[in-house]
């Protein structure tokens, strides 16, 4: 049954310090709301629990590209829209700009933010496994102060993180040092477009001399949070791109995983998937260091 508007309230600060200053003084009565493509779904349903929402949607603070010589700090209001069209991501962060278009239709994207992405927290989100290979970090802002804390350390569980209360993220920074780098992206779902993934993977690796210099792979839909093959990359590193290699590549990416049967999927399935589509990211990468 659809949720009753008048159960609710809705607040929208003009400024990220007063935003965090209501944040601090009642840290557990307010649900931040940006996009709304995830709350709104559960108001239609009538299962948002929350009735006292905070939206963070209008504050500058949080939106917007900045562009330093070091890093890229991309505002955690930005839009999927936002990520495709932006020239410096897509040239330099290309699996960003590419989880960016696979995330639902046109209004989703023109709603839907990457801090969103974020603090949903669903292992199946298009942008995060991006995110890890990228070694982001991420800047959070409370009336304390800011924290900057690493991506890869900010989701501890299942719709856990490390998200205090009376914080909310205000950036995602990405390091300006992936030159030269093969990346590499898949989605596979139900179908090509509006539909949450089986499995997806980002990836990026580069050769140097006839060796695997660096390597760095990341799925999502595959355990309880996104993940980075850290024994994949292991083994890989150092190594020639040769057949062997690559076969135990893809047995060791089906071993590192935790996939699970739901409506979905199967657990048997997405193990089989991860194996393919590692195999089909270190043949980009070989015929790249051609």
């Amino acid at each position: 049954m659809r949720s009753d508007p008048a159960e609710y309230e809705l607040v929208a600060p003009a400024s990220l310090h007063a935003a965090v200053s209501l944040l601090a003084e009642q840290p557990k009565a307010w649900l931040p709301i940006a996009g709304g493509t995830d709350v709104m779904v559960q108001f239609a349903m009538g299962t948002l629990a929350a009735r006292k929402l905070l939206s963070i949607w209008d504050l500058p603070e949080l939106r917007g590209v900045e562009i330093s010589p070091r890093e890229v700090a991309i505002g955690a209001c930005c839009t999927y829209a936002d990520l495709r069209k932006h020239e410096i991501i897509a040239r330099e962060f290309p699996l960003v700009a590419r989880a960016a278009s696979w995330t639902g239709g046109i209004a989703n994207q023109n709603r839907g933010t990457l801090g969103g992405n974020i603090v949903n927290a669903s292992p199946a989100a298009d942008s995060l496994p991006a995110l890890l290979v990228y070694e982001a970090e991420l800047i959070l802002v409370s009336a304390r102060g800011e924290r900057r804390v690493a991506y890869r350390d900010f989701h501890t569980g299942y719709k856990k993180m490390g998200l205090v209360a009376d914080e909310l993220i205000r950036a995602v920074c990405l390091p300006r040092e992936f030159a030269g780098y093969v990346s590499y992206a898949r989605k596979v779902g139900a179908r090509d477009a509006q539909a949450i993934a089986k499995v997806c993977i980002a990836a990026l690796g580069r050769v140097e001399n006839g060796a695997i210099e660096d390597v760095r792979i990341a799925l999502g839909s595959v355990a309880p949070t996104p993940i980075r093959l850290t024994e994949t990359e292991r083994i890989l590193k150092g190594k020639p791109l040769d057949a062997p290699a690559v076969a135990r590549a893809r047995k060791t990416a089906a071993a590192e995983t935790r996939p699970i049967d739901d409506i979905r999927s199967t657990a048997r399935y997405r193990a089989a998937v991860v194996s393919n589509l590692v195999g089909e990211f270190l043949e980009r990468l070989a015929a790249g260091a051609r």
